[in-house]
């Protein structure tokens, strides 16, 4: 038999290995379809050849495939690649059905809208395949071919046969258990080789699907599930470059070097970022509980606090619950720093009682005069208004939030204790204490403290609220500070980020409509 010259040889031979057959399609129709070499043909990394070959080329057949590394490694990307390798590439079989899979709508359009740039650089793909971007549909009429991106907050999963699913940062799912998935695995089941890939950073907890789904693969119970890992071993320094470079094999390749160095700068100095860093760059399975600050980056901002007579300040009230601690926090900016100056409160006839059960020294911090105490046994609303009528005509109080449950009770002792109506309209600001409202200060509050730009005068109460906080994620974007993780009070904190979230980085909402 005649195998022709000794390209066409080597040609042949490649063909013996799908891994090889689909790489060399993939630089052949796809160019990179964003960033500074958008338009490029694509070159597949080193570590994405070595995840086509562990995928196609298992002797053993891949039913399932776990690609987990940091972020910012093209993840998305070479999830967006398969997709295309089996909508109108070499992998795609006649009249199959193809899906990929988030927990929201906005990371499910990531991966489609990746998928539809590559179509749309490519001439002959752009004629061959047809984008419909309200429905994330792509559909290939020749061969007959579909794909839908779906998420989590779609109706249903059911009466879908996917020869194709891409799970995009599964990770995301909290717990062993999700109807997504489990509505389009147990979907495969009229395919005859279906295929599933995941995608995505690792999960915080063992309990977590994806590390379920992890630890299963590393057992190696199945040899049709390829489990692709890169993490930082936990005996590595997380703030390291070998560490960030086990997670991270784009590391030395794409990367953007100095902006991952200066996340793990910055974790280092603020443990409130640790967490979300090992996470996200280091790809290893933190559960995202530090504390918001360390002590020796909170005591650089201690400089004194200046006078506020005179400057526009900004408040946060953070209310108590009848006889826990109630924090006033003002600031304002002088010089570019913005100077805090705190007021707390206790009742006083348990102040020993309450000293003795959070272990912290109430009882000298009042006679020291960092401390107020209130008649009787609560901190009561009509004492708290009384007190803030005072401070607005001390001070130029642009703004004030407070936590919106409280507003109903307190409007009216606000009245009583002689404010406008017209003034708690323009200036009482309710606040949520969740990601929404409180991710954007909470930043902003941070960004302060990292460049120094904030003086607190070792004022100890605030200090102790700061050591006991803990910030709880859902994401890197929306943050907030937890009082059920949190290690002590943090009331005067969570009045600090209020104090924040109104000043003139942040924003809030109007009461105008809750006044009558």
């Amino acid at each position: 038999m005649d195998l022709g010259t000794g390209a066409e040889k080597s040609r042949r031979r490649d063909e013996r290995w799908r891994s090889r057959r689909n790489i060399r399609w993939c630089e052949k129709h796809l160019k990179i379809p964003e960033g500074r070499d958008v338009g490029r043909d694509l070159r597949m990394a080193d570590f994405m050849r070595r995840d086509f070959e562990e995928i196609y080329d298992n002797p053993a057949g891949t039913r399932r495939a776990i690609i987990s590394r940091g972020r910012k490694n093209a993840k998305t990307m070479e999830a967006a690649m398969i997709v295309l390798l089996h909508l109108c590439g070499k992998e795609a079989r006649p009249n199959s059905q193809l899906y990929s899979a988030a927990q929201s709508r906005d990371q499910a359009a990531l991966l489609f809208f990746l998928a539809a740039k590559m179509i749309r650089l490519n001439p002959v793909l752009a004629s061959a395949v047809t984008i419909k971007e309200t429905a994330k549909v792509l559909s290939c009429e020749e061969k007959g071919t579909t794909y839908r991106a779906l998420s989590a907050e779609a109706t249903t999963a059911f009466g879908l046969s996917p020869a194709l699913i891409v799970f995009d940062e599964l990770g995301q799912v909290r717990g062993p258990r999700s109807s997504l998935y489990e509505a389009l695995e147990t979907a495969t089941a009229a395919q005859e080789d279906p295929l599933s890939i995941i995608i995505s950073t690792q999960a915080p907890t063992d309990a977590d699907l994806l590390s379920v789904l992890i630890d299963d693969a590393r057992a190696g119970h199945d040899p049709r599930t390829v489990l692709r890992l890169h993490s930082a071993p936990e005996d590595v320094d997380a703030f390291s470059q070998a560490a960030i470079e086990e997670a991270n094999p784009a590391f030395k390749v794409f990367m953007n070097r100095q902006e991952v160095l200066a996340m793990a700068d910055n974790a280092r100095r603020m443990p409130a970022r640790q967490a979300e860093y090992e996470i996200l760059v280091l790809n290893r399975r933190v559960e995202a509980n530090n504390p918001f600050v360390s002590p020796a980056v909170w005591k650089a901002c201690g400089a004194p606090v200046g006078d506020l007579h005179g400057v526009t300040v900004y408040a946060g009230l953070d209310l108590s619950s009848v006889s826990d601690l109630t924090a006033l926090v003002l600031i304002g900016k002088i010089d570019r720093v913005w100077h805090v100056r705190p007021t707390f409160w206790l009742p006083e006839e348990s102040l020993k009682e309450r000293a003795r059960e959070d272990r912290v020294p109430y009882d000298l911090w009042h006679s020291q005069g960092f401390l107020e105490t209130t008649p009787g046994n609560s901190v009561s609303y009509e004492y708290v208004a009384e007190k803030l009528f005072k401070v607005f005509a001390e001070y130029n109080v642009k703004r004030l939030a407070f936590d919106r449950w409280g507003m109903q009770y307190l409007v009216p002792w606000l009245i009583k204790a002689g404010f406008r109506e017209s003034v708690i309209a323009e200036k009482f600001v309710q606040f949520g204490q969740g990601t929404q409202s409180q991710s954007p200060p909470l930043r902003d509050l941070e960004q302060a403290i990292l460049e120094r730009e904030i003086a607190h005068g070792d004022h100890p109460v605030l200090s102790m609220c700061a050591a006991c906080a803990v910030v709880e994620s859902k994401d890197a974007a929306n943050r907030k500070l937890s009082k059920h993780k949190s290690t002590g009070r943090i009331d005067g904190l969570v009045a600090l980020v209020d104090a924040f979230g109104v000043a003139p980085m942040g924003g809030g909402i109007d009461l105008s409509a809750m006044i009558g």
